[in-house]
């Protein structure tokens, strides 16, 4: 572990994950005081919980504001991991979290990136994506942990119309614990295999006296492991989520939130491979980085107020607003391997070893929404009207330890043992520094219209002016490069929606996005060249066919659609160097889903999709030609997630869940495979009584070597591509104490 590493505090971070346990059991106190009474008796009856109330697998409506209708209703595929999924699977990370929808796959971190944030929907990147609580939530980082989060909504297909840039093959949406109506205070702590320790407090308590149905929320985490099977790879995080929310009347209302995390990480590159496959040699658990130069230091702040007014039944107005700010200093050393000119058995270090990227990303984002609904001439009207404006920027240093070939010894290092410490000389210099700057100001409007008792059209229209700024400089701050890029779109998207039965739907949907050069400007810094900064945006569209049915009085949902998804214009690389718009793909297939109570005593969420990709169009150049006709990277055709559980009696219940990813391309380019695999998770849990649960999990049942992240590249003798497997098999025990 990194006993040494110091957080923002200057205390270690074994001390800030000390504190955040303390904070926990100081919290715990504090909730029981809320309820003392004015005489001076305290009351623990009105802070005492039975547990929280099921909600089950199905989720009725989008958290968002700009979904007015029920999920039913909606043209298009939605899938929503809900709270007890993601507690049921003691899912951690965002990535987990989406390893329960068919469709996504990760690709490894780039250039220092957040392996977990690098995400594919449909065969499309969906980095620059992702939305907490509707409000874009681009910064590059890891998304670690879950302890905040509610549920998390996967809106698939380009829509632009709700996301603004992007959105090509989908975004999205992770919701975050609110102040709720009734008192509960949970206590969680669990421990497992490979070092893996957690506490958790969930606290909520309603204000009497304190406007009207005013509430206090807070969340508190402390945790720790060693990746399952990486052995030199650890973690370690704390956490603090307090929210208020305000009652002024019973019309007006206003919530306040803060977040807080603070990561100390092994960042984690992988192995070596080539053609998708480990090299002869290499361990599974080998570690090729440098322990005492690679780090992870993240500390992410943001604030949060919500108002809302309720000006009648019909029409009622929402504003968010929020600042964020994100620091990551990262240092990491690549995978990649040099086999050429040295003894069999034998590697020099290739990619960048020892590179650093000290980056600081603000935002201020602010979203108005009114939602209304209304009559006129026989048809209802639910409308949804709204403003968005954002600023994101960026200050990224970059950095290097002065690591190279000719301080790598003459004849390499053992492959089958590499080094993993630095021993040579360290000369850290400071490489170069780039400002960013990403704006967006857009307009918006929704409408439902209930054309008939049997139809329903669905519109949407959003306007985007999107401009980025970036400017380069040199380590001793002279300016090299100063671009500038202003995008401006119009997206729509239209469906029509038949109900030939109270439980059943079938709809037919368009939809359109776009993708600005600068659409990642302000998470990685990257997209603004001079030979792209003068650019349209890529173009991309689809369309999708399906039906939604509820079964057993609602309690079961099953969800089928047929969809193409088309990228035009997109950006290619000629033969002479420049970039143009020459590119286009296309990704059609189908998605299946099940979700909810099959018995009482019966749950299910499962999903499975086939997508064919294919590059239709590339550059005129050996590599553009060879792409044309072949399925896109890390696209596998063939996707299924299960997770199901059974109530046993005397408070025993059972879960299992597969996933399974068939052979997929490594990359666009090449007839290189990654291997299929099925991966099994099995639970237990036993409920001791009203106040105390136990839960058993044991991920990776069999302890299947698998890849689930990959550098979309095949490589060579020179420079090796690098694979990430997913975590090998290990055992959490969890307690969850209620009072």
């Amino acid at each position: 572990m990194q006993n040494q590493s110091m957080g923002p505090s200057g205390l270690s971070q074994k001390q800030l994950l000390a504190s955040a346990i303390g904070l926990a059991l100081a919290g715990q106190g504090g909730f029981a005081l809320a309820a003392e009474t004015g005489n001076g008796q305290l009351e623990l009856g009105n802070i005492s919980v039975k547990g929280q109330a099921d909600a089950g697998y199905k989720t009725e409506k989008s958290a968002s504001a700009k979904y007015s209708e029920p999920l039913l209703d909606v043209p298009q595929t939605i899938t929503v991991v809900p709270p007890k999924v993601i507690q049921e699977q003691q899912a951690l990370s965002l990535r987990q979290v989406l390893s329960n929808v068919s469709g996504i796959t990760f690709n490894a971190g780039e250039g220092g990136g957040g392996s977990g944030d690098s995400i594919n929907i449909r065969g499309f990147s969906a980095n620059s994506n992702i939305q907490i609580d509707g409000l874009r939530d681009s910064a590059q980082t890891n998304r670690t942990d879950t302890f905040n989060v509610e549920q998390v909504e996967v809106i698939k297909g380009p829509n632009s119309v709700f996301g603004g840039a992007g959105t090509t093959g989908g975004s999205i949406n992770i919701i975050s614990k609110q102040p709720q109506d009734e008192a509960f205070t949970r206590l969680g702590g669990s421990i497992g295999t490979d070092n893996y320790y957690r506490l958790t407090l969930d606290a909520n308590q309603p204000l009497e006296g304190v406007g009207e149905n005013s509430a206090f929320r807070i969340n508190l985490m402390g945790h720790q492991n060693d990746v399952p099977d990486r052995e030199e790879i650890d973690r370690e995080r704390w956490g603090i989520a307090p929210s208020l929310r305000l009652g002024f009347s019973e019309s007006t209302r206003l919530t306040l939130s803060a977040f807080h995390q603070t990561d100390d990480n092994m960042p984690d590159y992988g192995v070596p491979a080539r053609d998708g496959k480990k090299l002869s040699g290499v361990d599974r658990d080998a570690y090729f980085g440098w322990k005492n130069l690679d780090k992870e230091e993240i500390e992410q702040n943001s604030f949060t107020a919500n108002f809302e007014h309720d000006f009648n039944d019909n029409l009622r107005l929402q504003n968010l607003t929020r600042y964020s700010h994100i620091s990551r200093d990262t240092t990491i050393s690549a995978s990649h391997v040099n086999v050429d000119g040295v003894p069999p058995g034998r590697y020099r270090p290739a990619g960048p070893q020892g590179y650093g990227r000290d980056a600081t990303t603000e935002m201020w984002i602010n979203q108005t929404n009114l939602i209304s609904n209304f009559e006129i001439a026989g048809m209802r009207h639910d409308l949804v009207a709204g403003a968005e404006i954002s600023r994101e920027t960026l200050d990224l240093k970059t950095y290097n330890h002065g690591l190279g070939n000719a301080l790598y010894p003459s004849d390499g290092y053992d492959l089958g043992n590499p080094p993993g410490y630095w021993s040579g000389p360290v000369n850290k210099a400071t490489s170069g520094y780039t400002e960013t700057e990403l704006t967006d100001k857009a307009l918006y409007l929704f409408d439902t219209i209930a054309l008939h008792e049997q139809w329903d059209l669905n519109l949407g229209l959003r306007y985007d002016k999107f401009e980025g700024e970036a400017d380069g400089y040199s380590a001793a701050h002279v300016k090299t490069s100063d671009l500038s890029s202003t995008d401006e779109k119009l997206s729509g998207r239209v469906g029509l929606v038949y109900k030939p039965a109270p439980n059943g739907r079938i709809y037919v949907a368009w939809g359109n996005s776009f993708n600005p050069s600068a659409e990642s400007l302000a998470s990685t810094g990257s997209g603004l060249s001079a030979a792209t900064a003068d650019l349209d945006p890529e173009k991309n569209e689809t369309w999708e066919l399906g039906t939604k049915w509820e079964l057993f009085g609602g309690r079961l949902e099953l969800d089928g659609a047929l969809f193409r998804v088309e990228k035009t214009d997109a950006r290619e690389t000629m033969a002479d160097g420049s970039t143009q718009l020459a590119g286009k793909q296309r990704v059609q297939g189908v998605e299946l889903g099940v979700t909810g109570h099959i018995t009482e005593q019966w749950d299910v969420f499962a999903n499975y999709t086939f997508l064919d990709s294919e590059t239709l169009e590339a550059a005129d150049t050996p590599a553009g030609i060879a792409r044309e006709g072949q399925a896109l990277g890390n696209t596998p055709p063939r996707s299924l997630n299960l997770w199901t559980t059974y109530e046993l009696p005397a408070g025993w219940t059972i879960g299992y869940g597969a996933r399974y990813v068939s052979e997929r391309n490594v990359s666009s380019s090449t007839q290189a495979k990654l291997d299929d695999y099925w991966l099994h998770n099995a639970m237990v849990a036993y409920r001791v009584n009203e106040n105390l649960d136990l839960q058993l999990n044991v991920n990776n049942l069999f302890d299947k070597d698998y890849v689930e992240r990959v550098r979309q590249q095949v490589g060579t003798d020179a420079r090796s591509s690098a694979i990430e497997y997913g975590d090998a098999r290990s055992a959490i025990l969890s307690a969850t104490y209620s009072f």
